[in-house]
């Protein structure tokens, strides 16, 4: 080998390694990458920690005794997304949600079954895409065998099969749960109540009754008369 050059273009930099047999080093990354050799002394480009600050197109240029190589790689980083998927009501319809939050690159969403479907597709600030599909029921439809499928790289296979939820979060429920709650709670309240103030009117009734009040009368002795003589 006479020398070697690796030309790393990415979305916040451009950089340079190189190094060759007079023992001469350049590297305008310094984030960590160097060149190293295998056990047939082979070199090739390490990168430590990998994260999607290193995407991008790698070029490298290797000269040689005999000849010379140019390589040019595009190196990408892949996320799996977060999957879920469940049924909700919406303004008195029933809608399929499917999700695949949080990935790279962004996954496809399809359904068994045909209908009026929206999409939505959100990327964050990190690069990472979320996407949302809901499908709107007719009115009555059984959704026993109703499913979604999603496609992304990450996925043993390429695609995976959710089955429908229950529906997510509390929804009508947490109100009619509310609302018994309460009821049996006033209900146990007029229990007790009326309870007590039934003991009250039984004590009432079985307490003797009471003789009306005696006045003392003072005893008046004859009243004596005295005559001076």
């Amino acid at each position: 080998m006479l020398f070697v050059i690796w030309d790393i273009e990415r979305n916040t930099k451009s950089c340079r390694i190189a190094f060759n047999d007079n023992g001469q080093k350049e590297d305008s990354c310094d984030d960590g990458k160097s060149l190293k050799n295998t056990s047939s002394s082979q070199s090739y480009l390490h990168i430590p920690k990998f994260s999607k600050d290193d995407v991008g197109v790698y070029k490298c240029n290797h000269v040689y005794n005999g000849g010379n190589e140019n390589y040019e790689i595009n190196v990408t980083i892949t996320v799996p997304p977060r999957l879920s998927s469940w049924l909700e009501t919406k303004d008195n319809k029933m809608v399929a949600v499917c999700k695949a939050e949080g990935g790279n690159s962004a996954a496809n969403i399809s359904w068994s079954l045909s209908g009026i479907v929206s999409i939505l597709e959100v990327k964050d600030r990190q690069g990472l895409f979320t996407v949302e599909s809901r499908l709107e029921l007719p009115e009555g439809m059984d959704t026993e065998n109703l499913n979604c499928s999603i496609r992304h790289p990450s996925i043993l296979g390429g695609q995976k099969t959710l089955a429908l939820k229950p529906q997510k979060g509390y929804g009508p429920w947490l109100y009619i749960l509310t609302v018994v709650v309460i009821i049996v709670f006033l209900a146990g309240v007029l229990f007790f109540a009326q309870k007590k103030l039934w003991r009250r009117c039984k004590l009432s009734e079985s307490s003797p009754s009471k003789s009306p009040p005696t006045e003392d009368v003072e005893e008046v002795e004859p009243y004596a008369s005295y005559v001076q003589r």
